[in-house]
């Protein structure tokens, strides 16, 4: 169905931006729950804070550029042009900041009763004051760059996101200056006391103190700690493709250098300034009133994961989450080949829950055995120290043929995979960049190997990255099957993409920007005819597609009930009357980020069921290259939708979103149940009656053929 942009259509939708403020506001919300420990209340406010920025950095950057090119874009959710969207989310920031600055007041004064103190000099001991002192004529005052900014002064450029101690100076002639000191990066934020190390000082903190006498003989009237944020939202345009010569890796690599002197959207200031000092900053920096915020607490919180490193082990394990050791799955040994394991029947690893060594098994194994041809990959983020990437330097050293498709627009992590793309190509591997004007977020991984005088496939589809450190911290589900269905399909895959095809046909796999919404509308559209028989359950990350929430409220109209597990933007607004009065949409922030994807259309046996890499985003439908897997092993299915089953039960972490946008904690009138805890006392493995050793022969085809009618090849 196609989308109707006039009026009428707003009512029961809402703007993206707005929505996702209101997701991470339920992240700060975190940091005031008194049954989280306190060093996680702390990394809650540290995370809603660099959520803020990149915010800022890019939705707030792209709305701004749109607003210079474009201002009479509407939005297909609100009707608000640019300028309109940014109007109302500077003005929801100053309570966002309001709350930010209580909860911190409040972590820290709890923290400080339990020995972890964020101190100002003059609460220093003597011997502290002492320490500090000399630290910082050894280490801190030889790397300083105070600068004044007079008529031989330019003004400097502030770097994005970078902190400095702005100053109102006076000349002796009482001529008004500005002069900025800015925190040296190469220094540790934060500087821990010898004898006490739950005692620091921020950096920010000492210069601030010493600033005054760091310009000569201009007098310091008053001073604050600022930081700007500036437009990050980078894109390699046409224009920029068209160019000869160099590859996307050199074009990007300059781009990257554009990032650094974009446009300011965000001033930041540590406490309130006088008239005539914040005139002067205003006018430099060209900031409007209401794009500057006084934030009491710290404009930069990264040093807070460095900070819990730094406190005594028992200490800071008192303060924190009881540590959650990932389990090996039980109906896999670890003893044995993963490989053949899987030809006996698909595995599911759900992480964080799961471990990722089954899947890094797999790797090493396909990396060493004579009957491996060949591993191909999508990668879109990577681990610093990529155990993954490494493994396929080896594979490729090994003879395999490695070939690499390698994301280098995954934002803010574009330097980390062009080092890696070089390395990889390094050992040999064959390394390619996607299609040009669409990002490749897929994560597919497909192993080619021979038997005899044929080919065999093991194919792992995943909702999540090939990043270890991340797997950890997101909840994802990674299935690993020897399915030849599956392994055809993903070989036509890597094929279409080696020769940039978006248009290629497959007959299990669901593959954007051409295969995952038309499926998507063409099962709502299955249970809609159904009428109050019908059921959709969708567990994303986020929703603000209109074409796919045009068709759920068409489904709701129909009396189909439709339960959506949505962390993030959900631009639908449920329990309206007459439009979305079915429609139900739950939110889970808890200890791990919800990132794992899964589409249910149906009930018990007859449901459909994907697992997918894309959200029910227009991005990700429409401007990306996505997989989508459909389940068809029996024991797999069962585990994902008691999964699904066990996240709408949640009344601990989980909130309802209601009619006019807002979100509410579900009322807990059961005993609590928090799903993340749930998954973590009860392996998926383990919830459900122990499985049938072997797959029905032809079980795929037979499943794909009761899903209707496939195009071939």
């Amino acid at each position: 169905m196609g989308s109707d942009k006039t009026a009428g259509t707003y009512s029961c939708t809402q703007n993206r931006e707005l929505s996702w403020l209101r997701f991470n506001r339920r992240v700060l919300e975190e940091a005031g729950d008194d049954t989280v420990p306190l060093l996680e209340r702390l990394k809650f406010i540290s995370i809603f804070t660099s959520n803020l920025d990149e915010f800022f950095m890019v939705r707030v950057g792209n709305l701004f550029d749109l607003s210079l090119v474009s201002p009479g874009e509407i939005d297909n959710k609100t009707g608000m042009t640019p300028m309109e969207q940014l109007e109302a989310v500077y003005s929801v920031i100053p309570g966002l900041i309001e709350i930010k600055n209580r909860l911190y007041n409040d972590v820290a004064a709890l923290l400080r009763r339990e020995g972890v103190c964020d101190l100002e000099m003059e609460e220093l001991e003597p011997a502290e004051r002492k320490y500090v002192n000399t630290y910082y004529k050894a280490k801190i005052l030889p790397v300083l760059s105070p600068q004044i900014v007079d008529a031989h002064h330019p003004f400097p450029h502030l770097i994005n996101k970078g902190l400095y101690v702005a100053a109102l100076l006076r000349s002796k002639k009482g001529a008004a200056s500005l002069g900025f000191l800015p925190v040296p990066p190469q220094l540790p934020a934060f500087l821990s006391m010898p004898d006490s190390p739950g005692r620091f000082i921020r950096m920010e903190t000492m210069l601030r103190h010493w600033a005054p006498s760091l310009f000569g003989e201009f007098k310091l009237e008053s001073s604050c700690v600022l930081c700007v944020t500036r437009n990050a939202d980078l894109s390699l345009d046409a224009e920029m493709l068209e160019e000869g010569g160099e590859d996307i890796r050199a074009r990007m690599s300059k781009l990257l250098k554009k990032r650094a002197s974009q446009s300011v959207v965000r001033l930041e200031l540590s406490r309130k300034i006088g008239g005539e000092f914040l005139k002067l900053l205003k006018s430099r920096i060209r900031v409007d009133s209401h794009q500057i915020y006084f934030d009491q607490s710290p404009l930069c919180m990264k040093y807070v994961f460095d900070l819990i490193k730094s406190l005594p082990a028992e200490r800071a394990a008192e303060l924190s989450f009881v540590p959650y050791r990932p389990r090996w799955p039980e109906d896999l040994d670890p003893k044995a080949s993963v490989i053949e394991q899987v030809r006996r029947r698909d595995q599911l690893l759900f992480f964080p829950f799961d471990g990722v060594d089954p899947f890094l098994q797999l790797l090493r194994e396909a990396a060493e055995r004579p009957d491996v041809m060949s591993i191909k990959i999508t990668i879109y983020r990577l681990a610093t120290a990529s155990k993954v990437a490494h493994i396929l330097c080896k594979a490729a050293d090994n003879g395999k043929e490695v070939t690499v498709l390698m994301e280098l627009r995954a934002r803010f992590d574009e330097e980390n995979n062009i080092s890696w793309s070089r390395l990889l190509e390094d050992s040999g591997c064959r390394v390619i960049y996607g299609v040009e004007d669409y990002k490749c977020h897929s994560k597919i991984c497909l192993i080619t190997m021979r038997r005899g005088d044929r080919l065999s496939y093991i194919t792992q589809i995943g909702t999540g990255n090939y990043n270890e450190r991340t797997n950890e911290m997101y909840t994802d589900l990674s299935l690993i099957t020897a399915s030849e269905d599956i392994g055809l399909d993903g070989t036509v895959f890597f094929q279409n993409m080696l020769v940039g095809n978006l248009e290629g046909e497959y007959r299990h796999l669901l593959v954007a920007p051409a295969g995952i919404k038309p499926k998507l509308l063409e099962l709502i559209d299955g249970e809609i005819a159904k009428g109050q028989e019908g059921y959709i359950r969708i567990k994303a990350n986020s929703m603000t597609e209109r074409d796919v929430m045009d068709k759920l409220v068409e489904a709701s109209q129909a009396g189909v009930q439709v339960q959506l597990i949505l962390r993030g933007i959900c631009c639908l607004r449920p329990g309206i009357a007459a439009q979305t009065a079915n429609i139900h949409v739950t939110s889970i922030v808890g200890r791990y980020l919800e990132h794992g994807r899964i589409y249910c259309f149906g009930r018990g046996q007859d449901a459909v069921l994907y697992i997918a890499s894309a959200d029910l985003m227009t991005r990700n439908l429409d401007h990306r290259v996505e997989v989508a897997c459909p389940i068809y092993d029996r024991e797999i299915r069962k585990q994902l939708l008691w999964i699904l089953h066990t996240q709408l039960e949640d009344n601990v972490k989980a909130s309802s979103l209601l009619p006019d946008g807002s979100y509410c904690r579900k009322i807990n009138t059961l005993a609590p149940r928090s799903s993340q805890e749930v998954f973590m006392e009860t392996s998926v493995h383990r919830a459900l009656p122990a499985r049938t050793e072997r797959r029905p022969k032809g079980f795929h085809r037979l499943l794909g053929g009761l899903w209707g009618k496939r195009k071939d090849r």
